[in-house]
């Protein structure tokens, strides 16, 4: 494979990619200062005009897409020695398969990412198109300007319009993500292989692994315990050989997935029903929806402390939150991130931590329970959201401002409460002054040792 000085007006700087039929290049466009990605043809198959005909396809069915979800397309082209290109846009964030290989992800970010891929697949549908090959690699990751991420589908080298693929008689596919009608010549297909394709992603995504031949594949659950049911079953019908049993669409399939990412548990608590339409209502609705929030984003972890141990420090997945809390209450921890929509702002996955000596227990105000959730976040009226809580047989007793050498805000005491405990609530700001991380706590004890709240708040670290 000889390196390229230009494709065009393109300076090519490193390759990306190839694969039997062609070569993508990271190129610089120097006119637009600006990096593209360019894909060529391979010089082997340079003069067969069926493969030639089918690269420039490609071309067309992604212009043709016209979706901020589906790589776009800018300019094409011709080398001098007559091979064709086309110029694309440049997914700075690598692939799906670029990810911990083998490492299954937090849950809610792996539904929120299959969803993503589901969307796109969607517009790809209601351009009359389906893909036929959606798999880790040909999921893209792009930043966009304000941070986020965004997913955009690639490779359309098997792509069809939807009018032909009904009267395929080509197999097509990649193992592991191929529906079963795609696996035998003869068989037409509709968008729903692709449903089946995507859930097959969602799979590996959540459990590390690609799933087995259709109709054989273990049960996710059974490789990811902390997996609710909800979203198990969404992913198996995904992936149901029958096609006529899967979900009816790539944007059902995606509105699904959106759900369970708000909560990945695949609990339905009528607690989170009261989050999400009193949000002036009982903390034992919020304190299930934060910890719905965080619990379902990994495996639970038994912390086997003496209860006579010093101080204990958690901290969560991202390595960005941590506190310490007395040792006997450093028992159980989950420390996945959690969903400011609980609280009623901007919905999101935050960097969060709840850690208890029961964290079965946590959202029942009748269950004595010591622990702390913390859950940073950066956008919304946390202060006012939290203000606006109450807890049914609690008593509202005192308030006062907290500040640290971090950390400074105001801290609501409960008393009283069914437990026999007490609940104290801040959302903390930056003592310099900034009002970025703005970071809600609860605390929830037994006994009356108030020094242990100003304790907890003072050991607060987010980075």
């Amino acid at each position: 494979m000889h390196s390229l000085e230009r494709i065009g007006r393109y300076r090519p700087q490193r390759r990306l990619g190839a694969g039997a039929f062609a070569t993508v290049w990271l190129a610089h466009d120097d006119e637009l200062q600006a990096p593209v990605a360019v894909k060529v043809l391979a010089e082997n198959w340079a003069h067969r005009l069926d493969v030639r005909d089918r690269f420039l396809a490609e071309a067309r069915l992604l212009r043709r897409a016209g979706s901020s979800r589906v790589v776009q397309v800018y300019d094409i082209g011709e080398l001098p020695d007559g091979r064709p290109y086309f110029v694309m846009e440049y997914a700075d964030g690598g692939t799906l398969a670029d990810l911990p290989a083998g490492a299954a992800l937090p849950v809610p970010q792996a539904l929120e990412l299959t969803a993503q891929a589901a969307r796109s697949a969607a517009a790809l549908h209601e351009a009359g198109i389906v893909h036929r090959d959606i798999k880790p690699t040909n999921v893209l990751l792009h930043t966009a300007p304000d941070g986020g991420r965004r997913v955009l589908l690639a490779d359309l080298g098997l792509a069809k319009s939807l009018a032909q693929a009904s009267a395929l008689t080509l197999a097509a596919g990649s193992a592991g993500y191929q529906p079963p009608e795609q696996a035998e010549p003869g068989s037409g297909i509709d968008a729903r292989a692709d449903v089946y394709s995507l859930g097959a992603v969602g799979y590996e995504l959540v459990t590390g692994r690609v799933p087995g031949a259709p109709g054989k594949a273990v049960p996710p659950r059974r490789l990811r315990p902390d997996l609710g049911e909800d979203a198990e079953r969404a992913l198996l019908r995904a992936l149901e050989p029958d096609r006529e049993r899967r979900w009816p669409s790539a944007r059902a399939f995606a509105d699904e997935l959106d759900r369970l990412a708000a909560d990945p548990g695949g609990r339905r608590p009528r607690r989170l029903d009261v989050v999400r339409g009193r949000i002036g209502g009982t903390t034992l609705a919020v304190a299930a929806g934060v910890v719905a929030a965080v619990t379902a984003g990994a495996v639970m972890l038994v912390l086997h402390r003496p209860a006579h141990a010093g101080p204990v420090r958690v901290t969560d997945a991202t390595g960005r939150v941590s506190v310490e809390v007395p040792a006997g209450w450093a028992r159980e921890l989950r420390a996945s991130g959690w969903d400011p929509r609980t609280l009623g702002l901007p919905r999101g996955h935050e960097p969060g931590l709840v850690v208890a000596d029961d964290l079965a227990a946590w959202s029942d105000l009748r269950a004595a329970v010591d622990g702390v959730f913390v859950g940073s976040g950066a956008h919304g009226d946390a202060a006012a959201r939290v203000a606006a809580l109450a807890h049914p047989g609690c008593r509202s007793t005192a308030s006062h401002t907290f500040t640290s050498p971090d950390w400074r805000g105001t801290v609501r005491t409960w008393t009283g409460c069914p437990d026999g405990g007490s609940i104290t609530e801040s959302v903390l700001h930056p003592a310099h002054g900034g009002t970025e991380p703005q970071v809600y706590v609860q605390v929830r004890r037994q006994g009356d040792d108030g020094s242990a709240d100003d304790a907890v708040l003072r050991s607060l670290r987010v980075t």
